[in-house]
Parts: C-alpha cells; sequence; structure tokens
C-alpha cells in the first residue's frame, strides 16, 4: 500500500467532512473505519471484516489445540492461590 500526501478534506459549515472522490473511489460500499485521534492527527483505519462462524471455526480446526493449554484443573487452582494471596495481603494491612 503507498502513502497518498497532499490530498486535502475539508470540513462543512455544518460540520461534516467532505471526502474527494480520489479518496471515496478507495472506499468499499459499507466499509468501516476506526478513527484516532491525537492533538495533531486525526488518522482513518479501515477495520478488517468480521469473521462469519463458518470462517471462525475453520481458523480454530487449522489452529488445532494447544499443546500448553493449562485444564480447567490447572486454571482453577491457579484462580484460587490468587484469590488466598490477595485474602492474605487483606488480612496484614
Amino acid at each position: 500500500m503507498t502513502t497518498q500526501t497532499g490530498i486535502l478534506v475539508s470540513v462543512s459549515a455544518d460540520g461534516k467532512l467532505e471526502i474527494p472522490p480520489e479518496l471515496q473511489a478507495q472506499m468499499e460500499p459499507l466499509s468501516r473505519y476506526e478513527v484516532l485521534v491525537t492533538n495533531n492527527e486525526i488518522i482513518f483505519r479501515k477495520i478488517s471484516k468480521l469473521l462469519t462462524w463458518e470462517e471462525l471455526s475453520q481458523r480454530i480446526e487449522v489452529a488445532r489445540i494447544d499443546p500448553e493449554e493449562p485444564s480447567l484443573a490447572e486454571i482453577s487452582e491457579v484462580v484460587k492461590e490468587v484469590r488466598k494471596s490477595r485474602s492474605d495481603r487483606n488480612e496484614c494491612a
């Protein structure tokens, strides 16, 4: 993707952006953009298309199961340890 510079976008009297045709031609109908605002910049970043359930299922199938993934019992044990640690800390304070 190349970056274009020197394209001016105006704000109309009623506060709406007037996007030049050369930029509109690059925008897909019904696409969505995230707007990032800083002190000096307003950046429009195109949001990737949301996955369908079928696409998500296919990605999960391809990824397979992580062999390092903790079991539910291991996760429960970690949660119990954290809760006990917090409880002990609160009692000392």
